[in-house]
């Protein structure tokens, strides 16, 4: 007699509710409505005959049932992910997907692509930079990039490099702060804060041991981009991270607002499943990664 199984949408349904913990998050990742995600998790807790989410007023948590189906859920979507991935690739051409914080692919990867694409033209890579949780492998990624104070369970972790925090600003706005021909007084700038960085201007008065500043203040954007540039046009003093800005730098167009320099408790990682040396194609893209992280030394920071 043949399986009887819950239908595979609903599946997926699940462990994506799963691991955000939110049908509304669910549904943006799946391209769906939250109530499409509500009612297909509810026709599959109604033929398992389980709840499998606790629905409360303050969130969304795992039954005790569904904390024990998710791991069988998830490993069988890996095994999916992993066996299509392995399949015999019928085209002539082989494509790696990567999936990467948005700051770490504009000034470290794609500058860096073009060095890849030399040395194997016939091998095409996919680089995906929203913001969404990715489940890896089940979204059929090969590798991912990501910002992290450590290793996470469910892949193999490589620490690239890590990345320090210093004040920047624009020449003319640092000769603004330092009229008296003193060192910059960073209590009479305005901030500038990234509300998307994991560290910004709390952490580094923390490592610097500093305070004094009013961090309720100043102008806030969603992006370390956005902030940079806001910093390059005069308009304050952003945190730095060293040395994904080293271009700006050199070119001068942002100069340190302070001597201070804070090493941060995160790194950039690269992380992939064990089956990626299976394949000729990704482990070569693997070694370069490797290779141009290990000559991606940060230079000291320039005034």
């Amino acid at each position: 007699m043949p399986l009887r199984l819950p239908p595979l949408n609903a599946l997926r349904l699940f462990e994506c509710a799963a691991r955000h913990r939110s049908f509304k998050l669910a549904a943006a990742e799946l391209n769906v409505t939250p109530g499409a995600v509500s009612h297909g998790i509810g026709a599959l807790e109604d033929m398992l005959g389980v709840e499998l989410f606790v629905r409360e007023p303050r969130g969304l948590s795992l039954s005790a049932a569904g904390e024990l189906y998710l791991p069988y859920i998830a490993e069988a979507f890996s095994l999916i992910a992993i066996g299509t991935r392995s399949l015999p690739d019928r085209r002539n051409r082989r494509s790696i997907s990567v999936t990467c914080a948005p700051t770490l692919a504009a000034r470290w990867l794609v500058p860096r692509l073009g060095d890849f694409r030399a040395r194997w033209p016939e091998i095409d890579v996919s680089i995906d930079t929203s913001r969404r949780q990715a489940g890896f492998p089940v979204d059929g990624f090969d590798f991912g990039l990501r910002l992290s104070r450590g290793p996470v369970d469910g892949a193999a972790w490589l620490r690239l490099f890590g990345e320090r925090l210093v004040p920047l600003c624009s020449p003319a706005y640092r000769a603004m702060l330092a009229a008296s021909g003193d060192a910059p007084d960073l209590t009479r700038a305005t901030l500038i804060h990234v509300d998307t960085a994991s560290q910004d201007w709390q952490a580094w008065l923390d490592g610097a041991g500093m305070a004094g500043l009013d961090l309720h203040g100043g102008l806030r954007f969603d992006t370390v981009q956005l902030g940079f540039e806001a910093a390059a046009a005069g308009l304050g003093v952003v945190i730095g991270r060293l040395p994904l800005v080293e271009r700006e730098l050199a070119q001068g167009t942002l100069v340190q607002a302070s001597e201070k320099v804070v090493e941060t408790q995160t790194a950039y990682w690269l992380c992939d499943t064990p089956q990626a040396g299976e394949r000729a194609d990704l482990a070569a893209f693997k070694a370069w990664l490797i290779e141009q992280a290990a000559g991606f030394d940060p230079s000291e920071p320039r005034g």
